[in-house]
């Protein structure tokens, strides 16, 4: 990654999993964030990151945001695409937010405006429903608090089903090595089977 990176034309839009890698289920450590986040600056990339599993690596938003908080922290202009079809079960509600970081109130009003425009042409009118729900969970102490807790519970049952799984390869003795499938993280995986 550290390679293609180096090798990106200057300007480049790099596309960032936050958290859950899909579909590898491998996220990098924070020094390895940091060593991304120096490839980005010398090689003035532009980060976008995709948040759609936010909280389903640890339970705790911003320990999987980390990354994402430390590009932040150094400064960079970024753009963060967040979904909560997934975090908070909204599938089909196309429910989730753009998140546009600007070094200043110029360039973000001039953002606006062309975001503005994009969503004009493109939908007009988005549904409501779903983001009146997410709205609902977010702005209450109560039920956000539930809903951190229930992404507590989704993390520790996905770490479950992945120690069962590895144990009952292990079980039957499948060939090869398993650590991986506890490894990895999220609800994604490169189990290295193969057809047979």
């Amino acid at each position: 990654m550290i390679e293609d990176l180096n090798n990106a034309i200057p300007g480049s839009i790099v596309l960032l999993h936050t958290c859950a890698h899909n579909p590898t289920g491998v996220d990098p450590t924070l020094d390895q964030w940091k060593a991304i986040a120096a490839v980005c600056k010398a090689r003035s990339l532009y980060p976008f990151f995709d948040a759609a599993y936010q909280g389903f690596v640890t339970g705790d938003l911003a320990k999987d945001g980390a990354g994402l908080g430390y590009f932040v922290d150094q400064g960079f202009e970024l753009m963060i695409a967040q979904s909560f079809a997934k975090t908070m079960g909204l599938y089909g509600e196309r429910c989730g937010a753009l998140h546009i970081v600007c070094k200043n109130a110029d360039i973000a009003s001039k953002v606006r405006s062309q975001v503005k425009i994009v969503i004009r042409s493109n939908y007009s009118n988005p549904p409501k429903h779903g983001a009146r729900i997410a709205a609902l969970v977010l702005n209450d102490l109560a039920l956000r608090q539930q809903w951190l807790d229930e992404l507590v519970n989704v993390t520790k049952r996905i770490e479950e089903m992945r120690h069962a799984l590895r144990s009952s390869l292990e079980k039957i003795g499948t060939p090869g090595t398993w650590n991986h499938v506890t490894d990895q993280i999220g609800m994604f995986s490169f189990t290295g089977l193969t057809p047979a």
